[in-house]
């Protein structure tokens, strides 16, 4: 029997090559690809993401320690690697065995009702009181009503670039020392700091480990909006609506992530970080659309 007391303290306490004959008609179509792609990664990086009103884009600042209860051990154990091994190919620290978990995967027969008990034990976990900490009440709901066979919910927080420090006032304290703000810059990045992720296991029944580890990433890493339509795009968002079997995580996915840990995300606006995202992603996919050129091979 899952305890539900015991999952939450445990996680607070942690805290097309051209071709050579350039034609009209051979340009054009180079053209609309081209634009068909952009249009495409704009949409999916609008559609994706899930952010608390009025922050751009968080993501983990360094390092993640993810942590996997209610499994047996073994099981356990090889969803945290498959986890752990998706962060490390977009650059960040693992952190060592024992370590207080910022990724907290809990599985369960009953997600509507372990996420109820947990938001009811633990609110402040979920929704601290500064600003920019979470998305809103109506999506913590949702988060402990939704059918879906994963849930999952971020906490973020806004923190001064250069230091770390928190960028907003917190409850106790005074005002934070925040540098001077720029026209286009800001001096604030958003961190995320925890993350909850439940699995119905009942659901995932068919699914090997490292296809529930890649889902259990891509949400993790990334503020992924539970409600995104994602049946258009080669993603393993699919994974609990795939015809195709062995869906894990797709190059579409890891040039989104890689995209989303290479950016500057230091623009003022959410949009324009959102818009930088988008930039490296399409570049990434621009690139391996290309076919390698012929090797050359030297005259006898």
């Amino acid at each position: 029997m899952f305890h539900f007391a015991f999952a939450a303290t445990v996680f607070v306490a942690s805290q097309t090559s051209l071709a050579q004959d350039a034609t009209p008609s051979q340009l054009e179509d180079v053209i609309v690809e081209g634009r068909k792609l952009r249009e495409t990664v704009d949409r999916f990086v609008d559609d994706v993401v899930a952010l608390p009103v009025g922050r751009g884009p968080a993501r983990w600042n360094r390092r993640v320690c993810v942590g996997v209860v209610n499994l047996r051990r073994d099981a356990a154990q090889a969803l945290a690697d498959q986890v752990s091994s998706v962060a490390g190919r977009v650059g960040l620290e693992i952190g060592e065995p024992g370590c207080n978990p910022n990724i907290l995967v809990i599985a369960s027969d009953d997600g509507p009702a372990l996420a109820r008990a947990l938001v009811t034990e633990k609110p402040l976990a979920f929704r601290p009181q500064y600003s920019g900490a979470a998305r809103s009440s109506e999506a913590l709901e949702l988060f402990q009503t939704t059918p879906a066979a994963v849930r999952w919910w971020h906490v973020s927080m806004p923190v001064v670039r250069d230091t770390g420090e928190p960028g907003v006032r917190m409850p106790g304290f005074g005002a934070p020392m925040i540098p001077g703000e720029g026209r286009l810059r800001s001096p604030l990045r958003n961190d995320l700091q925890r993350v909850f992720v439940i699995l119905d296991m009942d659901d995932a029944t068919g699914l090997t480990v490292e296809q529930l580890g890649d889902y259990v990433a891509m949400v993790a890493l990334a503020q992924v909006d539970p409600e995104a339509e994602t049946s258009s795009y080669d993603t393993v968002l699919n994974l609990f609506k795939a015809t195709t079997p062995g869906l894990a995580l797709t190059d579409w996915d890891v040039s989104y992530l890689t995209a989303l840990y290479g950016s500057e995300l230091n623009q003022r606006s959410a949009n324009a970080q959102g818009g930088e995202i988008s930039s490296l992603m399409l570049r990434d996919r621009a690139a391996a659309s290309d076919p390698a050129p012929p090797e050359e091979t030297e005259e006898e």
